[in-house]
């Protein structure tokens, strides 16, 4: 097997694969490595977990058929440092493998390919399969993935839910403390309902590149794919049962307060700085007779906060929440003014756009 091909464009390839190479002590050890293999002027680069599978389609200007299975993690180190512009040469005889760049030559101990790990197949006819530009994809994921927990006793609850409902595509997160919502493509055909993993939909988002403008999502039973430039992620689904979350949402609220989404978030972080003692709780107070909207932090050793903003108050209400959720929700808001809905302190509160009714945040409220 030989390759020819420009560093930078090998060592950017490499650094994606490598990231979910197993690094260390593997119960297969072969989970250390990346495959390259080269297929009528075809060169791939393959690495696993055996929960994912990363493939990057690698142009070169040589090539001889072959595959080989080298250490990841030390390519991608190697070759990342070499001189940017320069064709490197990857070269393998036996398990040999060479790895030159002018004066720059190093020579790793690879494995044979028959050890490594088959991936599954995925047959992509009967597959639901959908496109999307890539920065809506990473807005939708930013808004959502916060809300994905981290209890592994919960499996179901660490995932994003793909879901369909009424032609349109929605994705989904909670961690039973917090929901959160996003309208994702709309006027689909096909229908699916799968818990993606929140490790990979990381990955996903960590390899899209700001060159790339549109990304291919493909479902079948057990398995969902990602394709994206010369990319391919491919991750196991989640087995479970997502919660019937549109239950949660309240369909209407009490009272509504529109507020400037700026000013809200710089009250709710001062509040979270008096409130690091105790668990990160604020109150928010909505009140007629002032028509104030405060954000205050629970009185203890360190002190108290208290900000007041100016608008109009519907209703009387009053709630205790965690800081950091509301600071999330905020942040997830893609417009300058915000909507918070209330039905009383003990129900869920409501965070959304003012305008558009795409994304759609609960957070519960705490015992005040």
């Amino acid at each position: 097997m030989e390759i020819e091909v420009e560093s930078g464009k090998l060592a950017k390839a490499l650094a994606i694969v490598s990231r979910i190479a197993v690094n260390g002590k593997a119960i297969l050890p072969i989970l250390n490595n990346v495959l390259i293999r080269v297929d009528a002027r075809k060169v791939s680069l393959t690495t696993t977990n055996l929960d994912m599978a990363v493939v990057d389609f690698l142009p070169v200007s040589e090539s001889k058929d072959g595959v080989v299975t080298v250490p990841a993690r030390l390519l991608a180190e190697f070759v990342g440092n070499l001189p940017k512009g320069a064709p490197v040469k990857i070269i393998a005889d036996g398990t040999k493998v060479v790895t030159e760049s002018g004066k720059y030559t190093s020579t790793l101990n690879g494995t044979v390919a028959d050890d490594f790990p088959e991936l599954p197949e995925i047959d992509e006819v009967k597959m639901v399969r959908f496109k999307m530009g890539v920065d809506e994809f990473k807005t939708g994921m930013n808004q959502v993935m916060m809300a994905c927990s981290n209890d592994m006793t919960r499996p179901a609850l660490t995932g994003v839910y793909f879901n369909t409902d009424d032609g349109t595509l929605y994705i989904a997160a909670t961690d039973g403390y917090r929901l959160a919502e996003r309208r994702f493509i709309e006027k689909v055909e096909s229908e699916v309902k799968a818990i993606v993993p929140a490790s990979s939909l990381s990955e996903v988002m960590r390899s899209l590149s700001d060159e790339e403008e549109e990304i291919e999502i493909l479902f079948d039973e057990a398995q969902v794919r990602f394709r994206f430039g010369e990319i391919e992620i491919t991750s196991k689904l989640i087995d479970g049962s997502f919660p019937d979350y549109r239950q949660l949402i309240p369909k209407t609220n009490e009272a509504e307060i529109v507020l400037e989404k700026g000013e809200l978030l710089r009250v709710t972080k001062l509040a979270a700085l008096f409130a690091r003692e105790v668990g990160g709780s604020i109150v928010l107070e909505a009140k007629t007779a002032t028509k104030t909207f405060s954000v205050a932090s629970v009185a203890n050793e360190f002190g108290e906060n208290t900000s007041e903003i100016e608008t109009t108050i519907p209703k009387d209400e009053r709630m205790t929440l965690n800081s950091r959720f509301l600071i999330d929700a905020l942040n997830a808001v893609d417009e300058e003014k915000v909507v918070l809905g209330f039905s009383g302190k003990l129900n869920p509160i409501v965070v959304k756009n003012e305008k558009s009714n795409n994304y759609t945040h609960i957070i519960m409220p705490l015992k005040s």
